[in-house]
């Protein structure tokens, strides 16, 4: 398979060839990765540099480097080969009705998500699901990189190269010790936490929830005691600090806590008619897979219907539709 750019033509090979040697830095050690001998390694990245009128690697007594133009070269030959390996998968996929999606599950939406995962099992045995826990704020840069295919995360997300749409509305509460005097409410409203040191989980974690915090905080004219921290109270770590009295947190999720803290902590819904974040699920704007364009097809149903009907029975859009 050949590439053209203006009057030169790369051959597929050349630019596997290539890679493995940029990323060893070392002929010997790249054919025995590619299981050739290492003359015809050697001709082909000169044949490949000759047609590209650039010198891509320097050679020097057994050393290899990457020249400047080597190093940008690598980082396209990476994406196009990227690119070939996934246009294979779906076709592929597209031949077989089979083939894999990748998920990223935002703390605290496995629930939620657990109903999608199951129907779809059941309507489409041939597709593997393969899951992930993955903080909201990492999953923009994870679906961009294509290290996940699909993300149930809260916002926000990159827009100019994701697609999401909003699947729930969850209520903010608030999670602390069960020998607290406020543990006795029903609802909490913030005035009522205002002498509370509030744990805040770090805003690269999830951006839209560390931002709704503090906003309820200052719309109630409160400025809490602020500790950061890089845990939740799903996490052990964080359901420790609450119990050891360390603070409280404002969580999202339908069960907040690490379960083994169950009979330790309480969780409180917030009173504030505000206290609410959307969950959403999003995907690549680029995504031709149809095996994952089915699956969101699929989630959005199960969502916008509430599991009721049968999400199967209409017809699924097809890859370009997106």
């Amino acid at each position: 398979m050949n590439f053209w750019d203006g009057d030169a033509a790369v051959e597929l090979r050349q630019l596997r060839y290539f890679v493995a040697v940029a990323e060893l830095l070392h002929f010997t050690n790249a054919a025995r990765r590619l299981h050739i001998a290492q003359p015809p390694l050697s001709r082909q990245i000169r044949a490949l540099e000759g047609e590209l009128g650039v010198q891509l690697l320097l050679r020097s007594s057994g050393k290899v480097e990457l020249t400047r133009a080597g190093g940008i070269f690598l980082e396209e030959a990476r994406a196009v080969l990227q690119r070939v390996d996934e246009a294979a998968r779906s076709a592929r996929e597209a031949e077989s009705g089979r083939g894999t999606v990748r998920l990223g599950i935002g703390l605290g939406l496995g629930e939620t998500v657990s109903r999608v995962i199951n129907r779809h099992l059941q309507h489409f045995p041939g597709v593997e699901i393969d899951v992930v826990n993955l903080p909201s704020g990492f999953q923009s840069e994870a679906l961009i990189a294509r290290r996940i295919d699909v993300g149930f995360l809260r916002p926000p997300i990159d827009g100019s190269q994701l697609i999401s749409r909003p699947i729930v509305t969850e209520r903010l509460s608030v999670v602390l010790r069960r020998s607290s005097p406020l543990a006795r409410h029903r609802r909490l409203s913030l005035k009522q936490l205002a002498n509370e040191p509030l744990l805040l989980i770090a805003r690269n974690i999830s951006s839209g929830v560390y931002e709704k915090t503090l906003d309820l905080y200052r719309s109630a004219g409160i400025d809490p005691k602020v500790i950061p921290t890089e845990t939740t109270p799903l996490d052990e770590a964080g359901a420790i600090l609450v119990d050891s009295g360390k603070g409280v947190y404002i969580a999202v999720g339908s069960h907040p806590c690490h379960p083994s803290f169950a009979k330790r902590l309480v969780v409180i819904p917030l009173s504030e008619p505000s206290a609410t974040v959307e969950a959403h699920v999003a995907w690549r704007r680029s995504e031709r897979s149809k095996t994952v364009l089915n699956f969101v097809d699929f989630a959005e149903r199960i969502y916008k219907t509430g599991g009721k009907k049968n999400p199967a029975s209409t017809r699924m859009r097809s890859a370009p539709s997106r």
